[in-house]
């Protein structure tokens, strides 16, 4: 039986769901899949994943990826200081694209269309009017810029500033057309409320991420590391918060975790990472492992995971994760926000110093956090987090 047909488009493929924006983008395909036949289109800025596309078929009926080259897509940025846009917006402003989306909307009568990251409506600009569009913002991404901007000097502080309110204007504009705005939590939602005029905001709300628990679980079966691992941090280590969190805590908090566990381990799993934290392996008791084919066995042998986020938006998978897997976090307060666990092994804290004595207390006393896992499975479930997803398309 033939479904609606609906335009999904997503600022990066969303196979494998191996780091945070595709493992929502991820699930949200899937479960759109089961009502509507899907056109997906979605740059590829990673060459590993071109090997996946075909992984895409089973959800969707038609796939249209296009080659990313970061460097090019930088210097294409910087042409936004000549237009008054925002550096995102040129950093993805890409002809093929738009001519696909274009051809596709004619072509298969597209009338609803789902935007995975604002950026991505700028396809959709000159059709807005014409369709039911569904935005996920996931998080307050010009908000980031600011934070960027609160931690920098000279032109970087400038540049970033100046992204802020850019990105923000485009933001506001594409919420403007949308007839939902999602975002991955309600704090998250509500502070891009502030950004909008009160009448305004009604079509903006939280949709909150997920886990998969039977997989994310102490149970399923895995390949085990031969290494001993005390602290774990997962993540995208190409991404700039993360690789500021890692950094932070190797020079902050490890030394003084080291101080009382020589021999402790601390372990960085995650892919492309950067020279800065390439140059952490080997010091200290650090590994950095760089891609891996399963962080499951990493976050189980160890005795705790670390998220030491100075600047953060919405929901860290990297928590859900590993409170799935019944372990033990310990993390700073921006990076627990949005997650409303309140358990006995999910440590807050923002002092370096602090920070180190909640790690050294699960090194000393290695445990399990079945009361972390619990939490999830009773309020971050895909299938519940999601069940309201299809109530914001048109019949």
């Amino acid at each position: 039986m033939e479904k609606t047909p609906l335009l999904f488009l997503c600022h990066r493929i969303p196979f494998p769901p191996n780091k945070g924006d595709k493992i929502r983008s991820f699930n949200i395909l899937k479960a759109l899949s089961k009502r509507f036949d899907i056109y997906l289109a979605s740059f590829v800025d990673d060459p590993y994943d071109w090997q996946y596309a075909p992984k895409l078929d089973e959800f969707c009926q038609e796939v249209f990826l296009l080659n990313q080259n970061k460097t090019q897509c930088k210097i294409k940025g910087l042409t936004a200081f000549l237009t008054g846009k925002s550096i995102s917006e040129h950093y993805y402003s890409h002809a093929k694209m738009q001519q696909w989306v274009d051809q596709t909307i004619v072509r298969k009568h597209i009338s609803q269309v789902f935007v995975y990251s604002s950026v991505m409506a700028l396809f959709t600009q000159k059709h807005w009017q014409n369709l039911h569009q569904v935005v996920d913002f996931v998080d307050v991404d010009s908000d980031k810029w600011r934070q960027y901007a609160e931690n920098k000097s000279g032109i970087a502080k400038w540049v970033y500033a100046r992204e802020h309110k850019k990105l923000q204007s485009f933001e506001n504009k594409v919420s403007n057309q949308s007839a939902h705005s999602l975002f991955v939590s309600d704090p998250e939602a509500e502070l891009f409320k502030k950004q909008l005029p009160p009448n305004a905001t009604s079509h903006v709300s939280g949709l909150l991420n997920g886990v998969d628990v039977d997989f994310f679980s102490p149970l399923a079966k895995m390949a085990p590391i031969e290494a001993s691992i005390d602290v774990v941090f997962t993540g995208a280590m190409d991404y700039w918060a993360n690789v500021d969190a890692v950094i932070w805590f190797a020079d902050k908090v490890w030394p003084l975790v080291r101080l009382t566990y020589p021999k402790a381990t601390f372990f960085i799993v995650g892919g492309n990472p950067t020279s800065h934290v390439k140059a952490l392996d080997g010091q200290g008791g650090i590994t950095v492992t760089g891609r891996v084919e399963d962080v499951r066995p990493y976050i189980h042998q160890a005795s705790v995971s670390v998220a030491p986020l100075q600047i953060a938006r919405g929901i860290q998978n990297k928590i859900i994760e590993a409170m799935a897997m019944a372990k033990p976090v310990v993390a700073t307060s921006m990076a627990i926000e949005g997650i409303h666990a309140s358990t006995a092994n999910i440590q807050i804290t923002d002092n370096a110093a602090d920070f180190s004595q909640k790690v050294c207390g699960y090194i000393e006393n290695a445990r399990q956090a079945p009361e972390n896992r619990q939490w999830l499975i009773e309020n971050l479930k895909w299938t519940a987090t999601l069940s309201g997803l299809e109530n914001l398309f048109k019949d």
